[in-house]
C-alpha cells in the first residue's frame, strides 16, 4: 500500500461540502477524509442502498462525522432541479462543491432522462447544472469547486456539430468529450467568477488510474460483469503501477482544500496513472478559453433556462 500523503488537509471545522459520487469509490474516500477533517457533508446520492452504506463506513471510520444523504440522479435535470432548490430553500452556504460523480462506456449509446447521450448528460450537463443551480448558495459561502476530469481528456475534442453523438457513435471518443467539457467548464466557472465578483474559485482534477467502479459490472448500464480493463488495472494497482482508490482521491482533494489551491489550476497524480498530488499543467484539450466559452453556452442551451445565470 503506498504511502498517502493527505497533510494539506486543514482543519474544516464548521464548513460545508457537497461530494457528488460518493456512495462508493473515490468519491467514498473524499467524503471520509473531509469528514475526517471536521467538516459536514452532504452526499447525493441516485441509489439511497449504496449511500447508506457510504454514511455507515464513514460514520465507521469517523465516530461523530456529520454526513448526511441527499438524492440525487445527475442523468435527469428534474432531480437536479429538486435537489437545488431544495439546498436553496434551506439557505446554507456552501463551501465546497465536488463534481465527482461519472459514467464511462456503456455498451450501447444510451440516452439521459432528457434526451442527452449518457455521458455528456451525466459527467458534465448534470454537474452544470448542480453548479449553476447552487450558484447562490456557493457564492454565499465563498465556495471552492472542483471538477473530476480524467487521463482520457489528454487528447480529442468536442464534437461541436453533434454534441450527443446522434449520428455516428464511438463510446470512448463520447466519454473524452464529455470530460474536456467538464475541464472547459471548470475553467469558465473560474473566468466568470473572477469577472464579476462571484467570489468562487474553481479548480481540476484527474484521479490517474485506480480500480474504482466505473468499469464494474453495472448492470444498469447494461454491464453484467466488469471489463477485462478493471481487472488489469486491479492487478497493476496491486503491484503498485497504478495508484489506488484511496490515493486517486487525492488530487480532487488538494485541488478543494489545500492551500496551494487558488483557483484555474489542475491537480493530479505526479506520475500521469499514480502518485502523490501535484499541481500540473492544462493539457491541450482544455487550453482553448473560446471553446471554454462555447462549452457553457452550448450547457446552457441545452439543460434550458432553469440552470441559466
Amino acid at each position: 500500500m503506498p504511502r498517502i500523503d493527505d497533510t494539506f488537509i486543514p482543519d474544516l471545522t464548521g464548513t460545508l461540502a457537497v461530494v457528488t459520487g460518493a456512495s462508493d469509490g473515490i468519491g467514498r474516500v473524499i467524503a471520509g477524509r473531509l469528514a475526517r477533517a471536521g467538516a459536514e457533508v452532504i452526499l447525493p446520492v441516485r441509489t439511497r442502498s449504496k449511500g447508506e452504506a457510504a454514511v455507515r463506513g464513514i460514520h465507521d471510520a469517523v465516530p461523530g462525522a456529520k454526513v448526511t444523504l441527499r438524492d440525487l440522479d445527475l442523468s435527469s435535470l428534474d432531480s437536479v432541479a429538486a435537489l437545488t432548490g431544495e439546498l436553496r430553500a434551506e439557505g446554507r452556504p456552501i463551501d465546497l462543491l465536488i463534481n465527482n460523480a461519472g459514467v464511462m462506456q456503456p455498451p450501447q449509446r444510451q440516452e439521459t432522462r432528457d434526451g442527452f447521450e449518457l455521458q455528456l448528460g451525466t459527467n458534465h450537463l448534470g454537474h452544470f447544472a448542480l453548479t449553476l443551480g447552487l450558484l447562490p448558495l456557493l457564492r454565499d459561502g465563498g465556495a471552492r469547486v472542483t471538477h473530476q476530469t480524467s487521463i482520457a481528456a489528454r487528447s480529442g475534442g468536442m464534437q461541436w456539430d453533434d454534441l450527443n453523438w446522434q449520428r455516428s457513435y464511438d463510446v470512448m471518443k463520447a466519454y473524452v468529450q464529455s470530460k474536456i467539457a467538464v475541464a472547459l467548464f471548470a475553467r469558465e466557472l473560474d473566468a466568470r467568477s473572477r469577472e464579476s465578483g462571484w467570489g468562487i474559485s474553481s479548480n481540476l482534477s484527474h484521479p490517474g488510474v485506480s480500480p474504482t467502479n466505473l468499469l464494474a459490472a453495472q448492470p444498469g448500464l447494461g454491464r453484467p460483469r466488469e471489463t477485462g480493463s478493471r481487472r488489469v488495472i486491479r492487478a497493476m494497482s496491486r503491484l503498485g503501477v497504478t495508484g489506488t482508490v484511496e490515493t486517486a482521491a487525492m488530487p480532487a482533494l488538494r485541488a478543494a482544500v489545500g492551500a496551494d489551491s487558488r483557483g484555474d489550476q489542475f491537480f493530479g497524480p505526479k506520475r500521469l496513472i499514480g502518485g502523490p498530488a501535484v499541481a500540473q499543467q492544462f493539457w491541450a484539450p482544455m487550453l482553448d478559453m473560446n471553446d471554454a466559452r462555447r462549452v457553457w453556452e452550448e450547457s446552457e442551451r441545452l439543460v434550458g433556462v432553469r440552470f441559466t445565470v
